[in-house]
């Protein structure tokens, strides 16, 4: 059975893979992450506190458990703080892998890292696996060095490009769009949303699924791993009205130019999924399908 140790397990796509995990039963976990343990199920893995900052504790946690495969989730996803903090950023999302993948390269693991559109200046979307990266922000620029240290070293490594991942678990500690959309709508709150930026927004469970994919087919290379269906981001929050039957004259819809953010977004991403379909077996649902399986969640709760 093999081991697989996760980064960033208290985030939620850390939360879904444990799930999985469980679920599945075919592989040792051990989920480590920054603080206490905030996945409900304490039985049946192994959870270890670990600061991916700091290579020392790192190695004692990959030699003590010597996983067969690293997951690494863990990352500075808030993309105006990545622009606001650079330092701490590039801690984050670069010194971090260098790390891991050092350990990867001396233990004969493999690396599963996550990645993002951010990579992608967003002219030409949506885009392949050979696509020409150019970042607009300092988070999308970590995020693509990161890619380059890791296609440099001798490690087996797989990367999973994805885009905006969504879902629910019991304790979060940021909320995501459509949980955002939902609650504001619900309250009744007016939300400002843009028009002009397109995504392939991503059902946590099914990023869980490819990297687990990666893992049992000890995956190579590059491979985009998002939602399957294309939208702007206002029609993303009308289907969330939509689904929910909420007001969307709630909905005011602006450009992106309006919000003044303090990092620049790409206008349409959005991936060609055929690689990952066809040579890991990837198998995303539609965005009606995710928001079913978010109500059937929050109505377990």
């Amino acid at each position: 059975m093999k081991t697989i140790l996760v980064t960033g397990s208290n985030g939620l796509l850390g939360q879904k893979l444990t799930e999985r995990l469980l679920e599945t039963n075919q592989f040792n976990l051990i989920a480590t992450s920054k603080g206490a343990n905030r996945f409900p199920i304490k039985a049946g893995y192994t959870y270890v506190e670990m600061d991916i900052l700091d290579p020392i504790n790192v190695r004692e946690v990959v030699e003590k458990y010597q996983p067969d495969a690293i997951i690494h989730t863990a990352a500075m996803t808030n993309v105006d703080t990545c622009e606001s903090e650079k330092g701490l950023a590039h801690q984050l999302n670069v010194e971090a892998v260098k790390t891991l993948v050092s350990l990867c390269e001396e233990h004969n693991i493999q690396l599963v890292h996550l990645s993002t559109d951010f990579i992608f200046d967003g002219a030409h979307g949506p885009y392949d696996e050979m696509a020409a990266p150019n970042p607009l922000s300092y988070y999308g620029i970590t995020k693509l060095e990161a890619e380059e240290v890791i296609k440099n070293s001798t490690c087996r490594w797989a990367i999973l490009r994805t885009i905006i991942v969504y879902g629910i678990v019991s304790d979060m500690s940021r909320s995501n769009i459509v949980l955002w959309a939902k609650g504001a709508l619900e309250k009744g709150n007016p939300i400002n949303v843009v028009n002009d930026q397109w995504r392939m927004p991503t059902l946590a469970e099914d990023l869980a699924d490819c990297c687990l994919l990666a893992v049992e087919k000890d995956a190579r290379g590059v491979y985009n791993a998002s939602g399957k269906d294309m939208m702007s981001i206002s029609e993303l929050v009308a289907r969330v009205a939509d689904y929910w039957h909420l007001d969307k004259s709630l909905i005011n819809e602006i450009s992106a130019e309006t919000l003044n953010q303090t990092a620049k977004r790409p206008a349409r991403t959005g991936f060609i999924l055929d690689k990952t379909i066809s040579e890991l077996g990837y198998s995303p649902r539609s965005f009606e399908e995710g928001l079913a399986i978010v109500d059937q969640q929050l109505s377990q709760r």
